[in-house]
């Protein structure tokens, strides 16, 4: 015996097209209010800056979103086109002479430097493989990335082979904990660091369909 399809309701159907319409353009709607954010707060920057003759705005009866992204981008363009001759580096060679010798300036600029070469440049193997790790306590795993090899100091103080793991927090990633784990303790994952990013961001909502142990590099 056959059974009869079950119909809906009209206020079941009613409430599954609203969570469809807020799955469809939460995301949208949330990337291009914080791009307008972004854009208007980079403007509100950069235009007070800018010359009155040499704003666009004053020459227009609305004012244009994102001229001050813009003219950022044009003076970094410009930067890095004039850094790139010879006058250029002497320039940059001189200035960093000049904060290399500034006792607390040449700290900040020295760490700043290396995280900007390490995220643009990509001139070292920062976040370069997805981790568990014990923390904060045993028995407690948690999602970790590996930046590096720990410096010699650090790995014979805690007896042996170490890595240095960066621990991000949820949902903001770009705060964390920098700990350093004996390399055996340490279980590799299968998983890209973009979705190790996606996972720690979503608080465990959005996890990749393949997560699983992988052998450990040696040493």
């Amino acid at each position: 015996m056959l059974k009869r399809p079950v119909r809906l309701g009209l206020g079941v159907r009613l409430r599954n097209y609203f969570l469809a319409g807020i799955l469809i353009t939460a995301p949208v709607s949330l990337t291009v209010y914080i791009a307008w954010l972004f854009i208007s707060w980079v403007d509100q920057a950069v235009l007070p800056m800018v010359p009155p003759e040499y704003n666009p705005e004053r020459y227009l009866p609305f004012s244009i979103p994102g001229i001050g992204l813009i003219i950022v981008l044009l003076v970094l363009t410009t930067i890095g086109a004039v850094t790139a001759g010879l006058f250029g580096r002497l320039t940059r060679q001189l200035m960093e002479s000049i904060l290399n010798r500034l006792p607390i300036i040449r700290s900040i600029y020295s760490a700043i430097k290396q995280i900007v070469e390490t995220v643009l440049a990509n001139q070292s193997s920062a976040f370069r493989d997805s981790v568990l790790v014990e923390f904060p306590r045993a028995g407690a795993w948690t999602l970790g990335f590996v930046t590096g090899t720990t410096p010699p100091e650090v790995a014979t103080a805690i007896g042996g082979d170490a890595l240095t793991i960066f621990v991000p927090t949820t949902p903001n990633p770009t705060s964390g904990y920098l700990i350093f784990v004996p390399r055996r303790d340490v279980i590799y994952l299968d998983m890209s660091v973009e979705d190790g990013i996606k996972l720690v961001v979503s608080g465990g909502i959005v996890a990749p369909g393949k997560a699983v142990a992988k052998p450990k590099p040696s040493a």
